[in-house]
This record gives structure tokens, C-alpha cells and sequence, in this order.
């Protein structure tokens, strides 16, 4: 009898012919044929062929296309010799108007139906895993003989034509001292779905327990292990069963089940690769839930220069003693990954004038604002109620300006009833389901251990202030909000992280120390700010004066 273990050295012909007479029926093919490229298959009508290879290519990341045939065609002369589509997988799902109708141990009686449809040969992530063993970078699902874990997620696909699903994901559990390699390995072989999709905690990606997968085997996770999830070729299934109207019928591999090519994997990462500048790295952003975040090697570099630009201290408060390592790095990953942002901004500092705001805060927001529009990603505003019309008079005319592209919602919170807080921050009042994935305080004043608001000079403020610290305090318990505070005295929202530095080092730091902290907590120094501050000032004094002139942007 066969064992898995004796084919991994098997040559793709020889196993190719072991599927077609029968001897590795069901068997899943992840140790079969190491070093050579897999394929996902999905076989479609003619009529549907063209929309089906546009979805290939608008979601390369799950369907990398390595081979469209022609109609009727059982080969696949650019990926292997003497293959026949109809035999050459241990296993077949047939679907019939879009739904799964029951597995096939080879496509032969269907000969004259796929003289009309079309097969799909779509990269598979069990090429990349020879690269992976040779890097010692583990297979557990090898390991313990069974098949990967495959996935339905909560991350929409680009819909084409009739074809409308969400991705599928394999996961694989890797040694967290071994996702740099991981990584590293596969973010070269986008043929075989590239680098992981996601890393960490599933509930963020909409999967509920790891311990009843979708498609293939549950995998057991060691004590190190943290679950690290590619796009996965199973999402053409899922795109098939989504076509129930358009297709009479339809054929994919059984998931774990693939078709080997005669082609060469790509060769593994050498130890050049280390120091490209492409490189990715690997980063925890959130320990609660578990979520890594990867960014290139230049990506680093320049936000870490960025960093340092803002870390100059014009004013020597001493706020290098407030400095956490890698805090704006973690927050921007921690961003890209958001959907929905929250800014919050205000420090009326200046209790005696009309408005009070502090100059530095609010152009921040701003150009945070639009940064963030830029990059698809919803974003409100939410300040005190004071303060709302002038604030949505910024919006407006930084729109008039071409500043921002849309308008920014701003809107104020009271903190009024006992869940007030959740129910602001998630539909419904339910954690679950949260409106935001990260709120940001950018020169926002925060509460004092005692309850008050102060600025520098120990003035408590509180009489100016809306109770907006109460939303992060409410966040730290909803999985899948990231708080960050954006400061630079130690008395803004968020910087509680650093409450004891601020008490030793900050001068008035005992009394004005922010009891709130964030997430991450970036500490920046004034100087970096300046010409916004400046420009802010001259908005404020045409607001006092009622001019209403245009609010220049600063770039």
C-alpha cells in the first residue's frame, strides 16, 4: 500500500498515473510531488468562460491564472505533458446550477458535456511548501497526515458578471519566531497566491473557530504556532456555487486535491533576498486579539525617519523620556488594515479666547482626514459639541479646496445614558459588530486621574471638554478596535500608556498626566507642526473676526 510519506519524491508523470488507475483516490496532494507547482481546477462553460478569467484576474490573489484552456481541451501543454483533466485529480466536485452535487472520482462520463466548457488552471499554495521545509519553516498539516484547513471569509472578492463571492483562505500554523521566512518565501510567488492575507486572530477575517474548517482537515496548532492564512484556489468553487442561474453545470477539484504540474516551484528565498529592499517584515500590531501586520524593508525605513523628524522636542518638555519603540511603525500597519476610522481632536488650551482650540491638533486631523479618504477608508470626525459648526465649516471649506475629496461627517458625543459609549461606537450597542477599527486622538485633551482635563500650565479645562475619553476607555473591550494617542506633553488623550514617564519627567506631569491610554501612544514633538499651527492661527483669527476666509492647506 501506498503512503503518503513515499510520494513526496514521486515525479508529477509517475503521480499523475497513480491518480488516473485509481491508487490515490480522495488523497490529498500537499506532500505529493515536493518541488512542483499544483493547480487549482475549475471547469465552466464557454459561455461563462470570459467573465470567469476576468474574476481571475480582478482577484489575483486567490485565482493567480497559470493556464486558460480551450473548449473541449483535456490538456494543459504550457504546465505538464500527458495530463488528461478528466483523470488527473484524486477528486472532483460536480455543481449543478451553482450547487454542490457530489464528488467524482474521475470526469470521464461527462466527455461530451466538457466538449463545451472550459478548464481553469489556477496556482496552488502547495507549491510554495517545499521552499517553506527547506527554510525549516514547519507543515503541520504533514506532519500530521491529514489535509490543509481551508476557510470561508468575511473579505469580499471583486464581483464579475454572475461570479460574486467571498475569498477562501488555507491556514497553516506557523511558528511565530518563523513568520519573517514565512513570509519572505511566498510574498515572491504570487503564481502560488503570494504572501498571507492575514495573520493572527481569525475572528478578523470573519472565521469563527479554527476547529471546524470549511474544506479539508482541522489542523492542530502547536503551543508557539500562530495561524497564518493565504488566499486559497477553493474561492473559484465558491465563485462557481455563487453562478446559480448561469450554470447548468460545473466542475472543480475535490479542496486539497489538486492537479500537478510538470513545473518547477520556485526556487526558495537565498539569503541575499534578506536585505532587499522589498523584503517584508513581520510586526505583532495587537496582542488582543492576535494580529501581525508586514511591511517592505523601505516602508520601515522611511516611517522610522518620519519618526525621528517628529521626536524633536522644540519646546524641551523631555519628551524623549515618553518614547515607546516602534509606536507610529505599529499604528501605521495597524491602519492599513482598517476600513472605518474615528479622529477625535480638540485641546482648548486657550480657555480665554473664542475658539479656545489649540493650533496644532486639528490640521493634523485633517490631513489625516484626507490621507486616510485617499486609501478608500471611511472616516468621521467627532469633537465637542461646541465646537461642531466650527468644525464642519473646516470640512466644508477644505473640500471648497480640493484639501480633502468629500466631506468628512463630524459629529459630537454625550456621554448621557449608561451605554451610550457602545452604542456610538457598534450598530446596535453589540461588540460585535463595531461602526470603527480604530479611533485616533490627535491633540486631544484627556482625562486626568482625577477626572479632570488640564493644559500645561495646570489649568483644569473640564468645563470645555466632551467626555470623548469614555470612547476608548469603551474600546479596549471590543475585539477588533485599535486605539491610538497622538500627543506631545503627556496630558492629550491616549497617553495614559505613559502616565508615570509624564509624572516624572513632564513638568506639572503629576496633576496634568493623561489617565487614558491608547493603544499606541506617538509622541510628537511641536516643531514638525508649525506651519500647520500657523495657518490654523490664522484660521482661528478671520473665524474670530468673522472674515470667513479660505483655510489654506498645508502639504
Amino acid at each position: 500500500m501506498l503512503s503518503i510519506g513515499s510520494l513526496k519524491s514521486v515525479l508529477p508523470a509517475s503521480a499523475r498515473s497513480l491518480i488516473r488507475a485509481g491508487w490515490l483516490r480522495g488523497v490529498g496532494t500537499s506532500a505529493v510531488s515536493q518541488g512542483f507547482k499544483q493547480a487549482n481546477i475549475v471547469i465552466v462553460n464557454k459561455q461563462l468562460a470570459d467573465d470567469f478569467e476576468k474574476f481571475c484576474l480582478a482577484n489575483n490573489e486567490p485565482l493567480p491564472l497559470l493556464y486558460r484552456s480551450k473548449p473541449g481541451e483535456w490538456s494543459a501543454p504550457p504546465l505538464s505533458t500527458n495530463s488528461d483533466i478528466r483523470t488527473a485529480c484524486p477528486q472532483y466536485r460536480k455543481y449543478e446550477g451553482g450547487n454542490f452535487t457530489g464528488n467524482l472520482n474521475n470526469l470521464v462520463e461527462y466527455t461530451e458535456q466538457l466538449k463545451d466548457m472550459v478548464t481553469f488552471y489556477l496556482g496552488c499554495s502547495f507549491s510554495f511548501e517545499s521552499a517553506l521545509l527547506k527554510a525549516g519553516v514547519p507543515i503541520r498539516n504533514i506532519e500530521q497526515g491529514c489535509n490543509i484547513s481551508m476557510y470561508k471569509t468575511s473579505i469580499p472578492c471583486i464581483g464579475i458578471g454572475s461570479f460574486q463571492c467571498n475569498m477562501v483562505v488555507s491556514m497553516r500554523p506557523i511558528p511565530i519566531g518563523k513568520l519573517d521566512a514565512a513570509v519572505q518565501i511566498t510574498h515572491r510567488m504570487e503564481d502560488a497566491h503570494g504572501a498571507p492575507v492575514h495573520i493572527g486572530h481569525p475572528g478578523l477575517i470573519g472565521i469563527e473557530d479554527l476547529s471546524s474548517p470549511d474544506f479539508g482537515d482541522a489542523v492542530e496548532l502547536h503551543p508557539a504556532d500562530t495561524p497564518v492564512f493565504w488566499a486559497c484556489g477553493v474561492t473559484g468553487a465558491e465563485a462557481v456555487h455563487s453562478c446559480i442561474s448561469e450554470s447548468p453545470l460545473a466542475f472543480t477539484h475535490a479542496p486539497g486535491s489538486m492537479f500537478i504540474t510538470d513545473l518547477r516551484s520556485e526556487p526558495e528565498v537565498t539569503s541575499d533576498c534578506a536585505t532587499d529592499a522589498e523584503t517584508p517584515r513581520v510586526f505583532c500590531i495587537s496582542q488582543n486579539p492576535s494580529h501581525y501586520s508586514v511591511a517592505s524593508v523601505t516602508a520601515v525605513e522611511k516611517i522610522n525617519a518620519l519618526d525621528s523628524l517628529i521626536q524633536q522636542d522644540p519646546g524641551d518638555r523631555g519628551i524623549k523620556h515618553l518614547l515607546v519603540e516602534d509606536q507610529l511603525l505599529k499604528a501605521s500597519l495597524s491602519l492599513s488594515h482598517a476600513k472605518s476610522v474615528l479622529i477625535t481632536t480638540g485641546f482648548p488650551t486657550h480657555f480665554n479666547k473664542q475658539p479656545p482650540e489649540e493650533t496644532d491638533g486639528p490640521p493634523g486631523a485633517i490631513a489625516m482626514a484626507a490621507m486616510l479618504q485617499a486609501q478608500k477608508k471611511r472616516v468621521v470626525i467627532v469633537t465637542d459639541q461646541r465646537a461642531l459648526e466650527m468644525n464642519k465649516k473646516i470640512i466644508e471649506e477644505a473640500v471648497e479646496q480640493g484639501v480633502i475629496k468629500s466631506p468628512v461627517p463630524v459629529v459630537s458625543f454625550q456621554d448621557d445614558a449608561e451605554d451610550s459609549s457602545l452604542i456610538f461606537l457598534c450598530h446596535d450597542g453589540k461588540p460585535q459588530f463595531p461602526r470603527f477599527d480604530h479611533l485616533i486622538a490627535i491633540e486631544r485633551a484627556g482625562m486626568a486621574a482625577d477626572g479632570n482635563y488640564y493644559n500645561m500650565r495646570k489649568v483644569n479645562i473640564k468645563h470645555l471638554v466632551d467626555p470623548i475619553d469614555k470612547l476608548f476607555l469603551t474600546a479596549r473591550d471590543i475585539p477588533g478596535i485599535v486605539t491610538t494617542g497622538i500627543g506631545d506633553g503627556g496630558n492629550e488623550l491616549g497617553m495614559g500608556k505613559v502616565k508615570e514617564a509624564v509624572k516624572k519627567h513632564i513638568h506639572n506631569g503629576d496633576l496634568i498626566a493623561c489617565d487614558v491610554e491608547a493603544d499606541f501612544t506617538v509622541i510628537a514633538g511641536r516643531k514638525a507642526a508649525g506651519v500647520a499651527g500657523e495657518t490654523w492661527n490664522t484660521k482661528r483669527e478671520n473665524w474670530e473676526s468673522g472674515h470667513g476666509s479660505r483655510w489654506l492647506a498645508v502639504p
